[in-house]
Formats: C-alpha cells, structure tokens, sequence
C-alpha cells in the first residue's frame, strides 16, 4: 500500500493504492489560509493536525502500519526561508501572494526568463529588496512540500518538479540554472547555491521516514519506510493524467486553475503569461496559471444554497454545486447565468493558451482535466472546451488528481528501491491498472 498526500489550498487530502493502483482508503481536512501582517498565510502547526486527521480517518479503512511508502505534495512555489538552527523566519507565504512584482520584474528581464510572482525566488529576492531583517539570517528556503519532508525524514530536498517553482531548471543537467543563479548573486551578494534544496529525480532516494517525523504523525506509520521527492500540485496532475511526454497535457481547475503541456523543443522567446516548469522526469512544461478559479463560482452557490434555507428547504451540498454546474448546459436564465461564471472562472487562461497554440504552435491533441472544477458530469469539460478551443477529456480521478498522483510517485519510490523499474515503463503499467 502507498499513500500520497497533497497540502492543496481548502484541504488537506490523502489517497492510500493498493498494488493494482486502486483507491483502497482515503481522507481529507479542510483548512485555510489567513491574511496576517498582510501576508497570506497558513498556521504550520495545522500541517501536522490535518495530516494526521487525514491518516487517522484513512487508519478506519486499513492497517496503516503496512504502509510500504509515503510521498507528500503540495500548492507549489511560495516561500518557507529557514535560519541555521531550523528555526522559521517569517511566516510561509503563500502562491497566492502577489507582493512580489517588482522582484519578478527586474529578475524575469535579468534572466530573459519569466520568473511569475508566487515563485519561491521572487519571494526571496522582494525580501532583499525591501530590506526584511530576517534575509541576513537566511540559511535555506523551500516550499510547503519541501517543509513536510524535510520534516518527517531530515533530508532538504525537493523533486526536480516542485524544484522548478523555487528556481529555473537546466533541462540539460537537470538541476538549477547555474549562470541564473550567477547572476542573482552578483544583484544581491547572497551565495543563493548555498540557499537552495537538494534536487532529486523521481524514483531516487529523497530518504526515510524517521523516528522524529512518525512521532509527528502519532508513530502511525512505521518508521524507515522510503518517502518520494517531495512535489508540486502541478507535477501529481501531470502523473494524475498521465500527461508527462511532449505534447501532452493536462488541466488542474480548482481554487486556482492552471494548463500544463509538455513541450517538444524550446519556446522562440519567453512570455510573461508562460512558466517553463518541470515534469518529474526533468521534461520542461509550459504552464499558464491564473490565481482564480472554483472560487469565482462557489459564492455564488453557496449564495444560492442559503436562499434554499430561507424558504425552509433542504438541500445536499454536493447535489447542489453538481445540479447548477450542470445547469449551465441549458437555455435558460439561470443557465445562462450559471454559463458566464463557468466562463469566468477560467478566462484567465487564455492568453496564455492563444500564444501557445496559435504564436508557437505548440502541439496537443487534447488536455486532461481534473480538480474541482470537473466534478460534475459534463458541464465544467464543455464549457472550458468551447472557452479555449481545445478539447478537454475527463479521467476517473479527475475530481481527485493531486493526492492520486502523489501516492503513484509514492509508490514508484519502492518500485524503484526494490525492483530499479524505468518511470515510463512503470507509468504504463499503472495506467494499465496493473
């Protein structure tokens, strides 16, 4: 058995498959993020409380001692800067801050590489250029997922994916862009070589479970077992879709939404409504990204449901959000409605993908949706499919991609440990479902 679980914006989930790549358990904790001293923010401490909720509740359905591997993930990029002693010196601050522009400005043109606002570098580099007294004292920075594992193994590392929100990646060597990080300390004086996480490929040793991390998590799991590299949200829904060679590529529509397709060769130039992240295998992505997605559309819902409660009815959440996504498909007022939210919550993505297929001429058949957004029958796949001109396809985990994804790499961690299988040859097997 192999769990992966995935620190996402609203919740906490993890998902635990069997050998044949089934769901046999799961769990989840809904949490939040907070604006604090201006900063958007998340309680560390409800890190170790959600992910122990989530085994506690996935602990009803199997015997989570006979757990083979562990693999976390998480919201990607952000910035979690650490002193000599480990000690946290400001609270993590989140993808969803946007502080951040005049670093990712000025490092994007001194790259000619877009560096986006939520990267871990640009989070950095603000900090030093608006004099934070903490950066001084900086010894490492890394995401949330980098956090969790650090944590539960004592290993600074991170995937090559999950690696690539933090700081450009070289597709050649695999590692970080060694004349980007040149440049960056001539601006700052800074020795960023020093700073930044260890870089493990999928599948290779990112080390084990120690005795201080299962305490963590109430000595559930047995210690030693082997845990991934640590990834992003982006990287378990490329594994989630199997959206992870050249012109392939997936959809993740949730609280925020972002395209990902695998690139065949380099982009002519750089854009700054284009990242060039990685797949867990070193490939470099284009991904657009827009910060708003299920959350320009749930208000509404939400708003619609209290209305059902004022008139003394009663209604299921869930049969709710599936009933009016649906609705959007029909002539209608409220569909029409209900259509335009549809819309809008994911028009920021097309730019984006209008320069990637009709400037660069990318190609890609389809993508692969999952995330929130898909959870209803048909509505979410039409209406994104008319709205970017793509045509979208659904997989049976669309609604659960992240933690899925994240418990295949988990479970390709032991794979590999213990039989050195290739990834594709093993990513075929898991879609196989054998």
């Amino acid at each position: 058995m192999y769990l992966g679980i995935e620190f996402g914006s609203t919740r906490i989930k993890g998902i635990v498959l069997n050998d044949n790549f089934e769901v046999i358990a799961s769990g989840s904790y809904i949490w939040q993020s907070t604006l604090k001293d201006g900063y958007w923010t998340y309680d560390l401490n409800e890190v170790w409380v959600g992910m122990n909720a989530v085994i506690d509740e996935i602990a009803k359905t199997i015997n989570v001692k006979e757990i083979k591997s562990l693999g976390v993930s998480a919201m990607m990029h952000g910035f979690l800067p650490f002193d000599k002693n480990g000690k946290l010196l400001t609270p993590f601050r989140t993808w969803k801050n946007t502080n951040t522009t005049v670093a990712a400005t000025e490092l994007s043109k001194q790259f000619a590489f877009n560096i986006p606002l939520r990267w871990s570098i640009a989070h950095l580099y603000q900090a030093y250029l608006d004099k934070e007294s903490y950066v001084k004292d900086i010894d490492t920075f890394t995401t949330l997922a980098g956090y969790v594992h650090l944590t539960l193994t004592g290993k600074n590392v991170l995937g090559i994916g999950d690696a690539s929100g933090v700081f450009p990646i070289d597709v050649k060597t695999k590692h970080y862009n060694q004349k980007m990080i040149q440049t960056f300390n001539d601006l700052t004086d800074m020795k960023l070589e020093k700073l930044l996480p260890g870089i493990v490929e999928v599948g290779e040793d990112a080390g084990f479970l120690t005795a201080k991390g299962a305490e963590l998590l109430g000595n559930k799991l047995t210690v030693g077992i082997p845990l991934a590299p640590p990834e992003g949200d982006a990287e378990t829904g490329m594994v989630s879709t199997n959206a992870l060679k050249p012109k392939t590529g997936n959809v993740s529509a949730g609280t925020s939404v972002f395209s990902m397709i695998v690139l065949e060769k380099a982009l002519n130039k750089w854009y700054p409504e284009i990242d060039i992240v990685q797949t867990p295998t070193g490939d470099a992505v284009a991904m657009v990204h827009a910060n708003e997605c299920t959350s320009r559309i749930d208000p509404w819902i939400e708003l619609f449901g209290e209305a059902i409660m004022r008139v003394n009815g009663e209604v299921d959440r869930n049969h709710l959000f599936e009933t009016l996504y649906e609705v959007s498909l029909e002539d209608t007022p409220l569909g029409e409605f209900m259509k335009q939210k549809l819309v809008e919550a994911i028009i920021d993505l097309k730019p984006g993908m209008d320069i990637l297929l009709n400037k660069e001429h990318v190609k890609v058949d389809y993508l692969l949706g999952h995330g929130g957004y898909f959870k209803s029958k048909s509505a979410g796949r039409k209406v994104m499919s008319e709205t970017l001109g793509i045509p979208i396809r659904l997989l049976e985990t669309a609604g659960e991609g992240g933690p899925w994804g994240m418990a295949v790499l988990a479970a390709y961690r032991y794979y590999n440990k213990e039989q050195k299988i290739k990834f594709d040859k093993f990513i075929e097997k898991v879609f196989k479902g054998a």
